[in-house]
């Protein structure tokens, strides 16, 4: 039964595969939940939601689930729809909830299913649509809950049901619950601790051909009834503690009706010593028998009573007292294979066992055996496993197990053996797996595993190992594992590391919870693992000094080493040439370190394990995971770091791992904020790598969202709306066309009229910063157009200069050569004590003109004189005047000059004119009009 200790190498490494074989799935976005592929099932999910105080059935589920366990959470009842994106569900357990209704064909969208576990929750009644749509449905457990009914047809649409568990319910009568025993091929069957006081075959409908195993116990049977022939193939029956009075009632009409039960539990009753002894009178044909807990009984009187002590192959004594054992007990159980009397007061064995010649299995765990005699184990030459523990044994002599040369397995755990002395000087040879836990050995003498050339696992765990002699080893040819935990070994143990030398085929050394510590990374003069080169796994953590530094070569010739547990070891740093000599390294463990320095770990630390699949960083104070990314960790699949000071992670970082399947971050220091925007989205939709725990991932900064769940933060803040700005922009564009294009056609001239009034107002400004004019250099600037030059040298100079004798300023005259032509202007008209501006077609077209009519205007509403005098030599319309409105305005409320019409007296303009110069008018008009209050708009 226990054979498969000896294969634990093999095992380790078959787990430490399954354990990282994640594979991508259509849908991450699980919260809490666990996804993986099992191996049983190629192509479809196992999902793991427990202990994740779900209130009901999550709904993001990946429809090919096969494998739903959503056991311990808060679900408190299950309606219909909940399973309806899951058809291909095949097993379901959703025990340890708090499930009290399940509404009407609520299970019916499960038409695969086979496995349902609804144990330990508070279901009162299975009712006829419960079950509803499971035709396929093979295994039931309803245990542990509240069952007081069954209702007729309950199970009558189940015809593939194997399996049903009833155990520790409420339910009394079976006479209630016929459709139980109407499933047609029904094989096991649990109806333990429930409340049946009568077990009568007559309450049963019909036979039950396929049922092999039946479980009754811990019910208070006071009648147990079998007339009929209901059982023709049950070879299981479990009666424990059913029996707690003298007032049993038991009857079997005929001993044939229960000749093919081979398993009998008739443990922890407390009937009567003969009536217990009828009992197993009425079974024939049992092989396997378990009398555990008899505590009133003389257990060899029962033996003696069971007609068939020949038969048996397994017998089960366990708490029974039992203080010694005798040969007329013992000697009719002549084909006893396995025998187990642990947890008993027996002090000494004598020869009693030698009556067992084909015995195989002896257990006498926790007894209070001292000392094992020579004889003891005499003529068991067919043993093959045998169990010793908790016995408090001192010493064992050479002779112990001489004749035990088929022994395959040996416990010695949780005994007091000082030393070992010569125990294995001659055998058991073909001995595969010894166990000395928990002994008190403190020195382990040269060739004291000399004889045991077929041991392939060694455990030393837990002593006071403290000395190894350097062929302490020798003889373990074959020796694939060892452990050597929890003892006092240090890096100064005499000879430990000389001692491999002889394992020359171990696979798995355990030297975790030792004293191992060193000082620096410096080089070993002698690593102590150089002549392990089959090695492939190597336990150091949990040394209690701590080991502090790992020299640089402190692998050097494990060049096999497929994991290496270096956790909680108090280490700072490690050599960037610590993997250098375990190329093959696959499973790595650095949890619990004191990695608080940024350079603790490096990139080039990883450089020659490349193929690593799974590596555990928690709690190890990180601060960065930034040295993954130039690691070369191409072929790593798990990746766990939690309970670290980590806050960001970047695209960088997760894209440096491409095979990445499983990450575990859970209690870090994460920052909600737009630097973890690419995380927090990358983790809840990629369909890649699957983030365990996510919804449990917390805030720590900032202050002000500390504890809040970071899968919940809002991430879309941080994110430029393109296509809205790209809206704004466009729509801005052509909102500002049309302003442009109204302004531009209905505007043109105000504007035009705005920009030179602007530019006048600067170079007012600049004017009055160069200097300040005492007296005017002339009376009058003269603003005209080009084309009315001849009219300007043959009419206005002759007559305002030559007969009045006023001043005029000329530009092509007056104008100093190389000078701005607007600072001219300028110069021009503040230099004058008037401006004439001649106003005609062309005038009103040409720019340099709009512009002197500007600075004039300007100077008008800046001065508050009568500085502008317009004179139209030429009949313009006033709406022709609309580009030049204030001038509008000017020609519509006052008097101004036009030119005689041809025939018409010119004397009176001339007059009109020089008065116009020279005098001062009232300029509060024109101030107001320039300045744009008067309202009278044409």
């Amino acid at each position: 039964m226990r054979n498969d200790k000896l294969w634990k190498s093999s095992l380790f490494f078959f787990v430490l595969n399954c354990c990282v074989l994640i594979t991508p799935t259509d849908e991450f976005s699980l919260g809490n939940c666990t996804i993986y592929f099992p191996f049983d099932y190629s192509k479809h999910l196992k999902v793991r939601c427990c202990r994740m105080d779900y209130r009901r059935i999550p709904s993001t589920l990946p429809q090919n689930t096969v494998d739903l366990d959503i056991s311990c959470n808060s679900i408190t009842r299950i309606n219909e729809g909940d399973f309806i994106r899951l058809p291909n569900l095949i097993i379901l357990n959703m025990s340890h909830n708090r499930i009290s209704e399940i509404t009407n064909n609520a299970l019916s969208d499960l038409p695969n299913l086979e496995e349902l576990n609804l144990s330990n929750n508070k279901i009162q009644a299975v009712t006829t649509k419960l079950l509803s749509g499971l035709a396929n449905l093979s295994h039931l457990r309803l245990d542990s809950n509240y069952l007081e009914v069954i209702e007729n047809q309950s199970f009558a649409t189940l015809s593939n049901l194997r399996f049903v568990n009833l155990t520790n319910n409420k339910l009394k009568h079976i006479s209630r619950f016929q459709s139980v025993f109407q499933i047609p091929h029904l094989e096991e069957l649990y109806l333990g601790m429930n409340r049946f006081s009568v077990f009568n075959s007559s309450d049963i409908p019909s036979a039950l051909f396929g049922l092999k195993k039946l479980d009754l116990s811990l019910n208070p049977l006071t009648m147990f009834k079998i007339t009929e022939n209901i059982f023709p193939g049950l070879e299981y029956l479990d009666l424990a503690a059913c029996f707690q009075n003298d007032t049993l009632d038991w009857l079997i009409l005929d001993k044939g009706f229960l000749n093919t039960i081979k398993t009998l539990n008739l443990s922890r009753n407390l009937i009567a010593e003969k009536q217990l002894g009828d009992i197993m009178q009425s079974f024939t044909s049992v092989t396997w028998m378990a009398l555990d807990y008899l505590k009133e009984f003389n257990v060899e009187t029962l033996l003696q009573k069971a007609c068939s002590r020949s038969l048996l192959n397994e017998l089960h004594l366990k708490g029974n007292g039992v203080l010694s054992m005798y040969k007329s007990s013992l000697e009719h159980l002549v084909n006893l294979t396995e025998l187990r009397i642990r947890n008993n007061r027996l002090t000494q064995l004598n020869d009693t066992l030698q009556v067992l010649p084909n015995l195989r299995l002896l257990d006498l765990y926790f007894n209070d055996i001292k000392k094992l005699d020579c004889s003891d184990f005499a003529n068991l030459t067919q043993l093959r496993q045998l169990f010793l523990g908790g016995n408090g044994i001192v010493t064992i002599n050479a002779c112990i197990f001489k004749d035990l040369g088929n022994l395959d397995e040996l416990i010695l755990h949780s005994n007091s053996l000082l030393m070992l002395g010569d125990a294995f000087t001659y055998g058991p040879q073909n001995l595969r797996y010894l166990d000395l836990t928990g002994n008190k050995l403190s020195t382990l003498e040269n060739l004291s595993f000399k004889a045991l050339r077929s041991l392939q696992v060694l455990y030393l765990t837990d002593n006071q190992i403290l000395t190894i002699k350097p062929h302490a080893f020798e003889g373990l040819i074959n020796l694939a594992e060892i452990s050597l935990a929890c003892n006092k070994i240090t890096q100064r143990t005499p000879k430990i590391f000389a001692g491999f030398a002889a394992m020359a085929r171990l696979q798995i050394l355990d030297l975790s919870c030792n004293y191992l510590s060193y000082e620096s990374q410096v080089e070993l003069r002698n690593p102590p693992f150089i002549m392990l080169s089959e090695l492939k796994v190597l336990k150091m953590n949990s040394q209690h000094r701590g080991l502090k530094h790992m020299p640089s070569n402190l692998l050097k010739g494990l060049k096999k080493l497929d994991a290496f547990y270096a956790g909680n070891l108090n280490v700072e740093c490690l050599h960037v040439d610590t993997f250098t000599y375990t190329p093959n390294l696959y499973y790595l463990d650095l949890t619990s370190n004191n990695f608080v320095n940024r350079n603790a770990l490096t990139s080039r630390l990883f450089h020659p394990i490349s193929g690593l699949h799974v590596l555990h960083l928690g709690q190890s104070h990180l601060k960065s995971l930034n040295f993954l990314v130039d690691a070369n960790l191409s072929s790593l699949k798990s990746l766990h770091a939690s309970t670290n000071d980590l806050q960001l992670i970047n695209q960088t970082i997760i894209q440096s791992l491409p095979q990445l399947k499983q990450l575990e971050l859970h209690n870090n220091s994460f920052t909600c904020d737009c630097n973890n925007v690419w995380f927090i989205d990358w983790a809840a939709v990629n369909n890649a790598t699957q983030v365990l725990y996510l919804n449990r991932y917390e805030c720590r900064y900032p202050l002000s969202l500390s504890g809040t769940n970071l899968a919940a933060f809002n991430t879309e803040s941080c994110y430029v709306n393109y296509d809205f700005i790209c809206f704004i922009c466009s729509s801005s564009i052509v909102i500002l066309t049309l302003v442009v294009s109204f302004i531009y056609h209905f505007l043109k001239w105000q504007l035009v009229y705005t920009y030179y009034l602007f530019l006048a107002f600067l170079n007012d400004g600049k004017r009055k910063r160069t200097t300040k004019h005492l007296s005017f250099q002339y009376d009058a600037f003269i603003s005209y157009n080009v084309q009315e030059e001849p009219w300007v040298m043959e009419e206005l100079v002759p007559k305002l200069e030559g007969e009045h004798g006023l001043r005029l300023c000329l530009h092509h005259r007056d104008f100093e050569p190389g000078k701005a032509i607007i600072d001219n202007i300028m110069d021009g008209i503040y230099n004058s004590r008037k401006t004439v501006c001649l106003i005609t077609h062309n005038y009103l077209k040409s720019v340099w003109c709009s512009h002197e009519i500007q600075v004039a205007s300007f100077r008008l509403f800046d001065e508050q004189k009568d500085v502008l005098v317009l004179v139209f030599l030429e009949d313009i319309p006033t709406q022709q005047l609309s580009p030049y409105y204030r001038m509008r305005k000017l020609v519509k409320k006052r008097t101004y000059l036009r030119w005689p019409k041809p025939g018409e007296d010119t004397r009176a303009f001339w007059q009109k004119l020089k008065m116009a110069i020279e005098t001062k008018e009232n300029m509060e008009e024109d101030r107001r009009i320039l300045s744009g209050k008067d309202k009278d708009c044409v």
